[in-house]
């Protein structure tokens, strides 16, 4: 038996982490920026993979997107494994094989279903609120289970999302241990320099980034306001499906991609947001079949403009392939992606949504965020394109379809003689 010695003292509170990983099976670890996590995480899949007895071992480390995966850890795999004998790396599929036949290769989660098939002894799924919370439940829980393997879930708060669910979730479960980590008690960032850092952040910031606060909003959400005055005004809740009134659906669809579907009833100036549907990977003939389950009354199907578009192989459009499924979609108007914002901002107000099936599309609405430069420090005009703007985008097409006709303008009358 070979002798390696890995390159990476652990903290005092990163050897808590390896320790409690050791005696449960499943973890939830919320820490502060610069806490170290990622170090944390990607060695403790090495030795994963170095002193797992099962056959060919298969440990992931899974990000947001491919290209955060690539950024944040693909660096720090390689360092911590080069004293290894006999290791060899795959650069495109970000993979690391060990001599031992073990693996580590880091995923994105912007493509779950490219996970789907394969088995893991242990992965970490690094920063969960951004991913979509289907990823663990669909793909990763049941890669897991032949083999027993383990998973731990590290972030940062980033508003009450599916991390936050998962952490609150975990706290009553036997099989799961979950640590907290803020700035202001681990020691690891002096004061000064979190005094500095305060000075330059706003109250909302330093809160979620440095003490680890899932109140803070999520940061350039766009719809924040809105979503929280929705919140206050409890237009969020249980919104029952009435049979008498029909059903409006809204759809972003995804070729490559997530299809998002929102279902809504529209009665006087009320919209009601009574479900909500989004699968990735599939033809239309699955979601005309997901409609019929819905046993929905339908009325409008409303699609963004690109579903005229003709694909060149059949030479017919979504549109037209639609339709001989049953689904006959009315285009809405293009217009510039600001002027669709602003026409779902005003028409949040409107809007009652149920909260259990409307779960998802919520979580999307939530996240669906400006982008940030980080160069010149500030938000761009266009939003980040991830898992959570094909909820967002169905639900501005939603807005721009059933916004308010304008009243007619009402015609008066001259009654005088012409003399």
């Amino acid at each position: 038996m070979a002798e390696v010695v890995i390159p990476y003292k652990p903290r005092p509170l990163q050897l808590e982490i390896h320790a409690g990983l050791n005696v449960k099976r499943f973890g939830v670890v919320v820490c502060h920026r610069r806490f170290g996590k990622t170090v944390m995480a990607i060695n403790h899949l090495i030795r994963g993979a170095l002193t797992c007895d099962l056959d060919r071992p298969r440990f992931g480390y899974i990000a947001p997107t491919f290209t955060q995966a690539k950024q944040v850890a693909w660096d720090y795999l390689k360092h911590y494994t080069a004293v290894i004998p006999g290791v060899s790396y795959n650069e495109s599929e970000l993979r690391c094989d060990l001599p031992n036949g073990g693996r580590v290769r880091l995923y994105g989660a912007d493509n779950p279903d490219a996970m789907r098939g394969v088995y893991f002894d242990g992965v970490v799924p690094d920063e969960f609120g951004l991913m979509k919370g289907r990823t663990w439940s669909e793909v990763l829980r049941p890669a897991l289970s032949d083999r027993r393997g383990w998973a731990l879930f590290i972030g940062t708060p980033n508003g009450k999302n599916a991390f936050y669910e998962l952490r609150n979730e975990a706290r009553s479960d036997p099989d799961w241990f979950v640590a907290e980590f803020k700035a202001s008690e681990t020691g690891i960032i002096p004061p000064d320099e979190l005094a500095s850092a305060r000075k330059s952040m706003t109250e909302d910031e330093y809160a979620q980034e440095f003490e680890c606060s899932f109140e803070a909003s999520v940061r350039g959400a766009v719809y924040a306001k809105e979503l929280a005055q929705a919140r206050a005004d409890s237009r969020i809740g249980k919104v029952p499906y009435d049979p008498a009134i029909p059903v409006f659906t809204s759809w972003d669809l995804g070729v490559g991609d997530a299809t998002a579907i929102w279902f809504a009833q529209a009665r006087a100036s009320e919209v009601r947001l009574i479900d909500y549907y989004e699968a990735s990977g599939e033809g239309l003939q699955h979601y005309a079949a997901a409609l019929d389950r819905k046993g929905y009354k339908y009325d409008k199907h409303l699609a963004p403009p690109d579903i005229e578009v003709r694909e060149l192989g059949s030479g017919k459009s979504r549109k037209e392939i639609a339709a001989a499924l049953g689904i006959r979609f009315e285009v809405v108007k293009n217009l510039r992606l600001e002027d669709g914002i602003n026409a779902a901002r005003m028409f949040l107000p409107r809007c009652w949504f149920d909260e259990a099936k409307c779960q998802a599309g919520l979580e999307a609405l939530q996240n669906y965020r400006w982008d940030f430069n980080q160069r010149l420090d500030e938000f761009k005009h266009s939003p980040v394109h991830d898992w959570a703007s094909h909820g967002a985008d169905a639900f501005r097409y939603l807005a721009l379809g059933l916004k308010p006709k304008p009243k007619a303008e009402a015609i008066k009358y001259d009654t005088r003689w012409i003399t």
